[in-house]
């Protein structure tokens, strides 16, 4: 059977290797629309141990290797890119993933981890820089990967409603395309600003806003039929986001504001606590139920498994603070560093049940202090160039997307406290092309006065 599948992907493993020597951007743009649609050797039963996501990942390898082939023949990236401050923190981060590799646990789960953020760096940041020099082509990958979400939404609605939406299949329903509802909720919050910024430019044509407008329309119904209340807060953050801009704050102003809020919350966290402590709401079919459940630390068992690898987490920090257990062990150390008073009946002594829960947690333990802080600057970092970018792009087309690009940044942002995607095809598409997308715009086009129009084909 293995033989059959095998001999049935020789034409399409075929068509890849030519439209990677003759027509990159194209296989570019199916790689973008295939990866919501992918679906994992373990979903598809054929793997156990490697589980890359079929055809997205083996594509992304192959643009990865194709890449390194053309740096290495013609220096295909500009040096700008290279030089750019993004650019120089993913590398910091890079060296980094590899120094603690060596001094990892698991020195084969690290080396792994290691090798597909090469090619999810590769393939969806610096391949994306090349791609994005043409301006229209950032248009594009948007659209494309927003098609092929909202057709994984069209068919897991269809699905949910046989269910009548019930609230606990919420969570399975996304299979197999996600592998729960807090990453298809992710996903879904990073493109309803664009979908909705869209409407709002000027110079593209109105079948263009109109395809916009029903996508915008299918994504909304998803979010709120997921149940993905980290989706739903997220998108309350990038309100409050576009405030500030409409505003015209200062980041920086906005950054001691955060600090500020959080010396202070961790001063009084005693009384937080006793307060949040009180709230007993159970996430279940009621839309404002599930909200007031978000700060449920007393019963509800999601938030209190958060607790659980969160703590595990920061007791695995605790022992080793420099370099960490290794890139992508947690999930391989954290049982023992569980405390019986914060396991929940989900929790397991095996500790087989997934990551920390944090974009921010996870790196520290397995990466130390240093790959903590590195992740927190790029996040600082990201959003003070959207800021900058807003205030100062002339093309107001593209100061849109640029607003819209923040907002989409910034949720996945809140996202990173209470999940982690990143070692995921699903989520590096659309993260590190959003960056590439930034620091594309802030090289090549932020003084242009105008954009060229955008027709649909």
């Amino acid at each position: 059977m293995n033989m059959f599948y095998s001999l049935s992907l020789l034409p399409f493993v075929i068509l890849v290797i030519l439209l990677a020597f003759f027509n990159i951007e194209t296989l570019m743009y199916f790689m973008v629309f295939s990866t919501p649609l992918a679906i994992s050797l373990k979903e598809l039963n054929i793997s156990e141990g490697l589980n890359l996501s079929l055809p997205s990942e083996p594509i992304m390898i192959g643009v990865t290797f194709i890449y390194f082939i053309n740096e290495l023949t013609s220096g295909v990236t500009d040096k700008r890119i290279l030089k750019h401050p993004i650019t120089i923190i993913i590398f910091i981060q890079v060296i980094w993933i590899v120094i603690t590799s060596f001094t990892s646990q698991l020195p084969i789960i690290s080396l792994k981890f290691l090798l597909s953020r090469l090619w999810f760096l590769t393939s969806c940041y610096f391949m994306m820089t090349v791609l994005f020099k043409n301006k229209r082509a950032m248009i594009n990958v948007l659209l494309i990967y927003s098609i092929s979400l909202a057709i994984v939404c069209i068919i897991t609605t269809i699905k949910h409603s046989t269910y009548g939406f019930d609230e606990k299949t919420a969570d399975w329903i996304v299979s197999p395309f996600y592998n729960d509802h807090t990453a298809y909720g992710a996903a879904l919050a990073m493109y309803i600003p664009l979908m909705f910024g869209f409407l709002f430019m000027s110079n593209i044509s109105k079948l263009f806003k109109v395809v916009c407008f029903l996508i915008l329309a299918i994504f909304l119904i998803s979010i709120i039929v997921s149940y993905a209340r980290a989706g739903w807060l997220s998108l309350v953050v990038a309100i409050l986001v576009l405030f500030t801009l409409f505003l015209k704050l200062n980041f920086k102003a906005i950054l001691l504001t955060i600090v500020t809020l959080v010396f202070i919350s961790v001063s009084f966290q005693s009384e937080i606590l006793r307060v949040v402590g009180k709230n007993n709401t159970d996430s279940d079919g009621d839309f404002f139920e599930n909200i007031k459940s978000m700060s449920n630390i007393s019963t509800d068992v999601s938030n209190l498994e958060r607790l659980n690898r969160w703590n595990s987490a920061l007791q695995m920090f605790k022992e080793k603070p420099v370099f960490g257990f290794g890139p992508g062990t947690y999930q391989f150390k954290y049982a023992s560093y569980q405390k019986s008073n914060l396991k929940t009946i989900i929790s397991t002594n095996f500790g087989d049940k997934g990551n920390a829960h944090s974009e921010y947690l996870g790196p520290l333990c397995e990466q130390g202090f240093f790959g903590a802080l590195i992740i927190l600057i790029l996040v600082f970092a990201s959003m003070n160039l959207g800021y900058r970018l807003v205030y100062t792009v002339k093309d107001k087309s593209i100061r849109i997307m640029v607003i819209c690009i923040t907002l989409g940044l910034s949720t996945y942002f809140v996202h990173g406290f209470l999940n982690n995607f990143l070692d995921t095809d699903k989520a590096s598409v659309s993260f590190w092309g959003f960056l590439a997308m930034l620091v594309c715009i802030d090289i090549y086009f932020k003084d242009e006065p105008s954009l060229e129009n955008v027709k649909d084909e």
